[in-house]
């Protein structure tokens, strides 16, 4: 019976959606593909659009981390260069301040230089001036007794006693002091 539709159809020429070489075929591959369109999808379209949905969110935390560590480094640069000016004041801090303490502690060598040449100044003039009185006083002793050995040779008598020596050394006192007194007149 089948086969004598498919001869009345072919006879009457009309349409036959049996017939694979004319629109039946075509309309039997749209039925096929419509009923097999849902597996397809479950079957090869799901695990594509997993996979390429896992990608994107794969390079989605790939930017977000490489965002991330930009930031990061964008941070600890940006910290070391905080550190980096700090660490040049402190620098320069300390450069002052050594610089400060240099030149304080100059001052002082200086002045202390100075205060050990005066003090040196101060000791040889007092040690001169001992020697000067020390030296007076031996040329006065002289004086005192060339004059009492010329005394005793004018008189012929020896002149030596102690009043003779004070006599004579006051008159030496006497006349040194009449004597410097006249100069500087």
């Amino acid at each position: 019976m089948h086969f004598s539709l498919a001869i009345a159809a072919a006879e009457g020429g009309g349409f036959n959606p049996l017939d694979p070489s004319g629109l039946g075929g075509l309309l039997w591959t749209l039925i096929i593909f419509l009923i097999s369109l849902p597996f397809m999808w479950k079957i090869v379209m799901g695990p594509i659009t997993t996979a390429l949905a896992e990608r994107d969110d794969r390079a989605a935390r790939a930017i977000a981390a490489a965002e991330e560590a930009s930031q990061a480094a964008e941070n600890v640069r940006a910290e070391m260069e905080l550190k980096l000016g700090d660490a040049k004041a402190d620098a320069a801090k300390l450069m002052s301040e050594a610089r400060e303490r240099a030149e304080t502690r100059e001052r002082e060598i200086v002045e202390q230089a100075k205060a050990d040449a005066e003090a040196m100044v101060e000791r040889a003039k007092h040690d001169i001036e001992t020697a000067k009185e020390q030296a007076l006083t031996a040329i006065r002793e002289e004086v005192v007794d060339l004059s009492l050995s010329a005394a005793g040779q004018v008189l012929r008598r020896t002149v030596d006693s102690e009043d003779d020596r004070r006599l004579v050394s006051e008159l030496v006192g006497v006349t040194k002091s009449g004597t410097s007194g006249e100069g500087n007149a």
